[in-house]
């Protein structure tokens, strides 16, 4: 069981896996043989914002983008709870300012599985294992 960040999620989605790096392919094989791949709903609220403004281009309508990725059997979204709204305010000042990138980790921290991700910031943040 894994949880991926949102960039991991449109690189492996659109096929650009020459993105990742060895480990999080080998992570999302892993994953899809039977484990799960969890992504806060914040990811889909991310890259329905990078679609409107034009950042992010997608092969069809984002609301049918993200249903297709959540027929992924092993895909799983989570909502933000309060739990995890919580968590997300007590991952420290030296953390990520950005609000999603909160959500993220503390889904994974609520979850105890380690996050996919290439971001420099929460890899080196201390309290979340991360594979990249």
């Amino acid at each position: 069981m894994i949880g991926i960040d949102t960039h991991v999620l449109v690189w492996w989605a659109n096929g650009d896996t020459d993105r990742l790096s060895p480990a999080a392919l080998d992570a999302l094989d892993a994953a899809l043989s039977g484990g799960k791949i969890f992504m806060s709903s914040i990811t889909a609220w991310e890259i329905a914002v990078l679609a409107a403004r034009g950042r992010l281009l997608l092969s069809e309508d984002v609301r049918r983008w993200l249903d297709v990725v959540a027929e992924v059997p092993a895909v799983e979204f989570v909502p933000v709870d309060n739990e995890i709204a919580v968590l997300g305010t007590r991952l420290g000042d030296g953390f990520h300012r950005d609000p999603a990138d909160r959500f993220i980790v503390a889904t994974c921290q609520k979850l105890a599985v380690p996050l996919v991700t290439a971001d420099e910031k929460i890899r080196r943040y201390p309290h979340l294992t991360t594979i990249w």
